[in-house]
């Protein structure tokens, strides 16, 4: 599959939003691009390189930052390296590699211990980071329809299920080469003990066995962490779908049985039937550490929750007193003893990932309109904070309550600027598969899914939409939907099936 990565006609390669009522969200659609554009990075030793920069600092990369980043390179597969990037990680962690050294500047976090002028090795900065990296290879194969990277990453490399197993394999805090921090995750028989920072929450303050968190991150070590346990349960399930992706049955059984092994654990241990909650639990008593954060919502995004479940946590998310509002999926409740009205990181901020894989799980159980509304609002408070606030930008992450970016955890200081990087989630992948609706696609079965919005009038759709080697465009107006493709697939709209045959078809969505 050819690939021209870092080509400067990449807006040949992105598909076009049509949203005639809001063509004001072009605008930042177009600034998230440009900026991921310019942080397509390109250092010679590399494993993979050009890779995706995480617009953090030069000499560390990150697992969960890039692993988020290829769920909205995946529209333009072809000139962003979104998932190749993740070679940057498989190759150190499970094959030996080591990764080259760079000149600091003086833009280093202190945390990096590099100094301006002087080489320093690129790291990974955390190597136990959420383990995500089945799930976004399936999301990307979807789109991609690379059997023969597929085939590679289960048979030859195998690192998926070496990385599931890693995670598994540690006991105690342990130091890693080429890694910047310890490794602090640590498997238990009901889950995983873990960290602030390995988890991606930083200053969360779950695990607190107070009113409020005294501490900046608390780090209970005593708690098992809902979020580890439901994405190594992803893990499992995705590795099972990606052998389903090329016939390969048996394996696939194999990896569905260690999904529900850990999906027996979290719906019996973490399932709090008195607030109808997933939580935290205690390693020793098995008691609820009762801080509603996102990291419950995994649940949702793995498959773990039933039906009855799913709709319950659905409830929470559409409360305005927990994670609803004017700003919806938000990081820690808004009744809780800890949310700050200016985010203060993961104490309230929205964060385009945890908001995007939560909007990914409500989807999943079949609840497209409300990802719809609560995907829009999502892109509204973005748009609205990128049109109000200087810089006019996309940030790290966003206040929960006016348009403006989060404040750091320890100080006033403000989240990133120009972080294109992940929160290119929210203009992009947000604004395509759940604003706009096009909920579903997949190069290997050749099928298009759209919930078409009812409350969006007027044009709506997407052009220069590309998966596996179909290039499409699907829009509609007054009932009538025009597709034009260079082959044949099936495309549904709002669960009816209609078969698009190569060049131009228009279909009467009245009868």
């Amino acid at each position: 599959m050819n690939k021209f990565f870092g080509a400067e006609n990449y807006k040949d390669y992105i598909p076009n939003p049509i949203c005639s009522e809001h063509p004001e969200y072009n605008d930042i659609y177009e600034k998230a691009w440009e900026l991921a554009f310019a942080h397509i990075k390109d250092i010679p030793g590399m494993p993979q390189t050009p890779y995706m920069d995480e617009a953090f600092c030069d000499t560390r990369i990150w697992i969960w930052d890039t692993c988020f980043m290829s769920l909205f390179c995946k529209y333009a597969f072809k000139v962003f390296p979104g998932v190749e990037s993740l070679k940057n990680f498989y190759e150190v962690l499970h094959d030996g590699k080591k990764l080259p050294s760079v000149i600091a500047t003086d833009k280093e976090p202190k945390f990096t211990g590099a100094i301006a002028g002087n080489s320093a090795e690129i790291k990974i900065q955390h190597a136990d980071n959420p383990p995500l990296f089945a799930w976004v290879e399936y999301e990307n194969a979807l789109f991609s329809g690379d059997v023969e990277r597929v085939k590679d990453l289960l048979y030859n490399k195998k690192y998926l299920q070496k990385h599931y197993e890693w995670f598994d394999s540690f006991k105690e805090v342990t130091k890693v080469d080429g890694v910047g921090m310890p490794i602090f995750v640590i498997a238990e028989k009901l889950g995983y003990k873990w960290e602030g920072g390995s988890s991606g929450m930083d200053n969360t303050p779950r695990g607190r066995t107070t009113d409020n968190a005294l501490m900046d991150r608390p780090n209970n070590p005593d708690m098992l962490w809902i979020d580890a346990i439901c994405q190594q349960a992803l893990s499992a399930r995705c590795i099972a779908d990606l052998y389903k992706l090329v016939g390969d049955n048996e394996n696939s059984n194999k990896w569905e049985v260690k999904f529900e092994e850990k999906a027996t654990i979290i719906n019996k241990y973490y399932w709090d039937i008195k607030d109808n909650f997933y939580y935290d639990i205690d390693n020793i008593t098995n008691d609820y550490y009762r801080v509603k954060s996102i990291a419950s919502f995994w649940t949702l995004t793995s498959g773990i929750a039933t039906k009855e479940q799913a709709k319950y946590m659905l409830e929470y998310i559409l409360d305005d007193k927990t994670f609803g509002g004017k700003v919806p999926l938000v990081s820690l409740a808004r009744n809780d003893n800890d949310f700050c009205s200016n985010g203060r990181y993961w104490r309230g901020s929205l964060w385009l990932p945890t908001a995007y894989a939560a909007l990914k799980g409500i989807s999943q159980y079949g609840y497209l309109n409300e990802a719809h509304i609560i995907g829009h609002k999502i892109l509204k408070h973005m748009y609205d904070t990128y049109v109000n606030y200087e810089p006019h930008t996309i940030w790290e992450c966003y206040a929960p309550e006016k348009c403006e970016p989060s404040v750091y955890d320890v100080s006033d200081d403000l989240a990133r600027p120009d972080f294109c990087g992940w929160s290119a989630l929210g203009p992009i992948s947000i604004y395509i598969e759940f604003v706009l609706g096009f909920y579903s696609v997949n190069a290997f079965n050749k099928t298009v899914k759209w919930n078409k919005p009812a409350d969006i009038e007027g044009e709506i759709g997407i052009k220069n939409l590309r998966f596996g080697d179909i290039v499409t465009d699907i829009t509609a107006e007054n009932n009538i939907c025009t597709v034009i493709s260079n082959e044949k697939y099936t495309l549904y709209i709002n669960d009816k099936e209609y078969s698009v045959e190569k060049g131009i078809n228009v279909i009467n969505l009245i009868s």
